[in-house]
């Protein structure tokens, strides 16, 4: 049986990455683990007596839980044996499952893509269809869901201290990329002993850019393959889906996300193929496609997505 790592307070730490957080369990690579993460504080919680599913444990993380806020809830960390500075571990999400029938979305003011504009704050519960995989909007509309985590990552370098978790960065963390839904891979570089992997900031739907601050804020579940892979060497997250090649960059200026994307999804064409840098820019620019990941984070998002059919096979350039 797969281990199965439940929220509590024991198992979740509140705002933060920090090498020195002790593993709460470790398994082996190749290892299959369960992980349910909780989201929000106590006001983002719905009426008790509307019909919501509320975690349980979600009460006692908000009245036991050292927390930084402003931050995600994080279940882990989870240490892989083996795992060293220099290695990369991907991480295989192969399910992913809603744990309650209720998400939510705050408005902050001074926060957001418009932060001058929006100055009322509002939290939206938003009742979810777990049968048929919908939103119920307050205006009516169903919103088609598509869950996937906003945060995973790994312990950042221990000379970097304890960290907040909104800034995405080398490590992964907040990466808001919802195109790492069940059957992506994400690629993280090792920084620390065990690697450290925590994940949280379920999110049911979001759209590209997340522009209001949040998404459908809600409780998942994952089921995770964690692969110890020695046989890479990068220092950047990447990511896989079943079509597409994904490389990433995180910056407060959106122009730098777009040359650290670019320039990484360059090396790793002419790492896989063989071709020339020149013609990997080329081919970025004939079919690459840059999209905006978030813009709320402190640190922006780009993330280019270059489909792996065009590039699977090695040139021979003799």
């Amino acid at each position: 049986m797969k281990p199965h790592l439940h929220a509590s307070p024991k198992t979740c730490s509140w705002g933060f990455f920090d090498a020195k957080l002790a593993p709460v369990i470790e398994i082996q690579s190749g290892e299959e683990i369960v992980i349910e993460t909780v989201s929000g504080g106590p006001d983002q919680l719905p009426p008790l007596n509307d019909g919501f599913d509320i975690p349980p444990e979600l009460f006692d993380i908000h009245k036991r839980s050292e927390r930084q806020l402003p931050g995600h809830i994080l279940t882990g960390p989870v240490a892989v044996a083996g795992a060293k500075p220099g290695h990369v571990l991907e991480v295989q999400i192969l399910d992913v499952k809603l744990r309650q029938n209720w998400g939510w979305n705050l408005i902050r003011p001074l926060a957001g893509t418009l932060p001058d504009e929006f100055p009322s704050a509002r939290t939206e519960i938003i009742p979810l269809d777990l049968n048929a995989m919908t939103a119920r909007l307050s205006w009516g509309l169903n919103l088609p869901l598509r869950p996937f985590f906003g945060v995973m990552g790994v312990a950042p370098p221990g000379n970097w201290g304890r960290i907040s978790t909104i800034q995405p960065r080398a490590h992964g963390g907040n990466l808001d990329n919802k195109e790492l839904v069940a059957g992506s891979k994400l690629y993280l570089p090792v920084f620390t002993e065990g690697a450290l992997f925590s994940c949280g900031d379920g999110h049911a739907a979001q759209g590209d850019g997340e522009v209001c601050v949040t998404a459908i804020e809600t409780a998942l579940q994952g089921t995770f393959r964690l692969v110890l892979r020695e046989d890479m060497r990068f220092t950047y997250p990447r990511a896989e889906t079943p079509t597409h090649l994904i490389t990433m960059g995180m910056h407060e200026d959106l122009d730098r996300c777009v040359e650290m994307a670019l320039r990484d999804m360059i090396a790793w064409i002419v790492q896989q193929t063989g071709l020339s840098r020149e013609d990997a820019y080329m081919l970025c620019s004939l079919a690459g496609d840059l999209r905006i990941t978030q813009t709320v984070n402190g640190n922006k998002g780009v993330h280019m997505m270059m489909e792996t059919a065009l590039v699977t096979s090695r040139v021979d350039q003799s």
